[in-house]
């Protein structure tokens, strides 16, 4: 049985170099943010209706992804991203994203840390606001007794600090 690690945080955390560090590291693979290319081929602004389908595209991607995993599965998002990412937004969220987050299960959860510098993106929305919505990723984590890290640090150290928590997992 794969272990699942989320990578999860606000907008230019590093989650997406994270991942793919970490699944290197592991010898296995990771699964991309599905929002990204969902966004990218939009003909229009992203709307409330369309989190919903970027989440069911997310846990399909990572599905496939888990039929080639080695041990351990690294996810670029997940649920606790979209639901943070629909209530900052929307101040509501989905049912359907609710009712994942208490389905699907992640054995650790690493919160990437805002000290890293904001790095412009067109899909980037609030770099005056990491703290907050930081707050508000930790505050779900916790409310919700989720296992979880702060990872921080630059790019080895970061990478380090992850390798660290993600080693204390039992791997069989």
């Amino acid at each position: 049985m794969i272990k699942r690690i989320a990578i999860t945080g606000p907008e230019s955390t590093g989650k997406s170099w994270l991942s793919e560090e970490l699944a290197a590291h592991y010898q296995t693979v990771w699964v991309p943010e599905y929002a990204r290319q969902y966004i990218d081929g939009l003909n229009r602004p992203y709307n409330f209706d369309d989190i919903l389908e970027i989440a069911r595209g997310q846990y399909n991607l990572e599905e496939e992804c888990a039929l080639r995993a080695n041990k351990l599965l690294f996810s670029d998002t997940d649920f606790i991203v979209l639901k943070v990412w629909c209530e900052f937004k929307y101040r509501k969220t989905h049912p359907w994203i609710d009712e994942m987050i208490l389905k699907h299960k992640y054995d650790l959860y690493l919160l990437a840390d805002i000290d890293l510098e904001w790095k412009f993106d067109p899909q980037r929305e609030h770099p005056h606001l990491r703290k907050e919505i930081f707050n508000l990723y930790k505050e779900e984590l916790t409310t919700r007794s989720l296992p979880f890290q702060i990872i921080s640090g630059r790019e080895e150290e970061r990478l380090r600090n992850a390798v660290s928590y993600v080693n204390l997992l039992e791997i069989s």
